[in-house]
C-alpha cells in the first residue's frame, strides 16, 4: 500500500517522538547545553531575524563566493536535525559533514568547533534534541556559482586547513587562562571573524601559536578588531575588567560595539557567566601585540603629565582639512577633545578602531551610521546618523584623516578612493 505524503510524514513524526522520549533528558544537561549554545552564538546565524523561529535557519550569510543560507537546526525530523544521532551531530559540528554525507561550507565554523570537548558536544546534542522547539521549515537553498557549488571538493580543503584538534590544556598556564583559551578557540570561534584569511579563505591559524591569531580581518565589508595586545589598534591599553565589561554590555570607556559584533553581544556574550567573561579577558590580555603602523601617544602638559581630557581642537582648528566638518557635525557627541561621553558615546582619542591600519570600519560607520547593542545590564544605545548623502568621498576622507591624527592619534590618512570603495560595496552612492 502506498502511503500519501501526509501519512508518510505523520509516521515519521510518530516514530521520531517515540525515539526522542525513550530516555528522559537530564534538565541540568539541557540547561548546560543551552548555555553552550549561547557561547557558540548559534542563534545569530541560525535564526533569520527577531520575528523568525529560533534556530530554524534561513539567514543569508554573505561570503566572498556568494550568499550562503543557514540551515534549520531544530529537532524537526524532516527539515531539521531531528533524525541525527549523537555521532551525526558530532561529525557535523566538528568535521562539517551532514548526516547525508554532504559537506557543509566553512561559513559553519566547524574548524573551530573541532576543539570542543566530548562532554560539551553531548550537552549541546541533548539541548538541541530535547530543549529546542521543532520547526518544520525549509530554508532557501544555497546556490553558489561553479566551482564553489561542488561541495565534494571541501574534503581537500578540510584536509589542508581544518586541522584543529580537541583542546588540550597547557600545563604552563593557569586554569583561568586555559578556560579562556578553550572558549575563544573553540565554541566562541572568535578567530572566524578576527583572524586573517589565506588565499583559500582559510583562517591562517587557530591558536596563539601564530602572531596572526586574532590580529583583525575583513568580514562582510567590516574590519573586525585586532584583539592582540597592540597599544594602538589592539587591547594593549584595555584592562581585563574593561574587556569583560565590553563583552557583557557592548560598551566601555574605549569603544562601543558596532556591526556584526552587536548581534554577537546581544545573542551571545551578554549571557555568559562572569567567570567565563573574565577567563576570556585573561586569555586575550596574554596575547602579545602585533606590529601596527599607527600609534597613540597621550597628550601631556609642560610637566609631562598625561592630560585626562586630551587636547582640544584649538583656535586654529579650521586650518586642518576635515577639522571644520568635525567641529560642525561630530564634536557635539564626541567632543572637541575627542573624549566622547562614556559609556554611550565612544572616545576617539586612542580609540582602537580609529587607529586600525585598515580604515574600512570607521568609513562604513560614517557612511551608514550605526547603533550599539541593547543589553540587559548596559546603557541604552545611542544611534549615530548616516552621513552618506551629506558628505562627499573627499569630505569623509578629510574628517577621518583629521580624527586619526588628533588627540594623540597617529595613523595613515584616509583617501577618497578608500571611501568610494566602501560606499560602492555597502552604502547609498552619490
Amino acid at each position: 500500500m502506498k502511503l500519501s505524503k501526509t501519512t508518510h510524514y505523520s509516521w515519521i513524526i510518530l516514530v521520531w517522538m517515540i525515539a526522542a522520549n525513550i530516555h528522559a533528558a537530564d534538565p541540568d544537561l539541557i540547561a548546560r547545553g543551552a548555555y553552550l549554545a549561547k557561547v557558540a552564538d548559534c542563534e545569530s546565524c541560525h535564526t533569520a531575524g527577531p520575528d523568525r523561529d529560533l534556530f530554524a535557519g534561513g539567514l543569508p550569510i554573505n561570503s566572498p563566493f556568494g550568499i550562503i543560507y543557514s540551515t534549520n537546526i531544530t529537532p524537526d525530523p524532516i527539515t531539521g536535525i531531528g533524525q541525527y544521532s549523537y555521532d551525526d551531530f558530532s561529525r557535523a559540528l566538528r568535521q562539517g559533514i551532514a548526516k547525508n554525507g554532504k559537506h557543509l561550507y566553512p561559513a559553519m565554523p566547524y574548524a573551530s568547533f573541532a576543539a570542543t570537548l566530548d562532554s560539551d558536544i553531548e550537552a549541546l546534542y541533548v539541548y538541541f534534541m530535547k530543549g529546542v522547539k521543532a520547526v518544520n521549515y525549509t530554508p532557501p537553498q544555497t546556490k553558489l556559482p561553479f566551482p564553489f557549488n561542488q561541495r565534494w571538493t571541501l574534503m581537500f580543503w578540510n584536509a589542508a586547513f581544518a586541522t584543529q584538534e580537541t583542546y588540550k590544556p597547557r600545563a604552563d598556564r593557569d586554569a583561568q587562562w586555559n578556560r579562556g583559551a578553550y572558549l575563544v578557540q573553540g565554541l566562541g570561534h572568535c578567530g572566524a571573524c578576527h583572524t586573517p584569511r589565506g588565499l583559500a579563505f582559510q583562517e591562517k591559524t587557530y591558536s596563539e601559536s601564530s602572531p596572526n591569531y586574532l590580529s583583525g580581518a575583513m568580514v562582510d565589508n567590516w574590519f573586525s578588531a585586532n584583539l592582540t595586545g597592540n597599544k594602538a589598534s589592539g587591547l594593549g591599553r584595555w584592562s581585563k575588567a574593561e574587556i569583560s565589561e565590553f563583552l557583557k554590555t557592548g560598551h566601555s570607556g574605549h569603544e562601543v560595539a558596532f556591526g556584526s559584533m552587536v548581534t554577537v553581544i546581544e545573542n551571545s556574550t551578554q549571557h555568559l557567566r562572569k567567570e567565563d567573561l573574565d577567563a576570556i579577558a585573561h586569555y586575550l590580555k596574554s596575547l602579545p601585540g602585533q606590529k601596527n603602523k599607527s600609534s597613540y601617544k597621550p597628550p601631556v602638559n609642560q610637566d609631562q603629565k598625561v592630560l585626562p581630557g586630551v587636547v582640544s581642537i584649538g583656535i586654529n582648528k579650521f586650518e586642518l582639512p576635515g577639522a571644520g566638518l568635525y567641529s560642525g557635525f561630530c564634536a557635539k557627541c564626541h567632543g572637541d577633545s575627542g573624549t566622547g561621553k562614556a559609556p554611550k558615546i565612544p572616545r576617539l582619542g586612542g580609540n582602537s578602531m580609529v587607529l586600525s591600519d585598515n580604515a574600512s570600519s570607521i568609513i562604513r560607520l560614517v557612511l551608514e551610521g550605526g547603533k550599539g547593542p541593547l543589553t540587559i545590564t548596559g546603557p541604552k544605545p545611542k544611534e549615530m546618523p548616516s552621513f552618506a548623502k551629506k558628505f562627499s568621498n573627499r569630505e569623509i576622507a578629510d574628517v577621518l584623516t583629521f580624527v586619526r591624527n588628533s588627540w594623540g592619534n597617529s595613523a595613515a590618512p584616509v583617501t577618497p578612493r578608500e571611501v568610494s570603495l566602501v560606499r560602492q560595496k555597502c552604502c547609498v552612492k552619490n
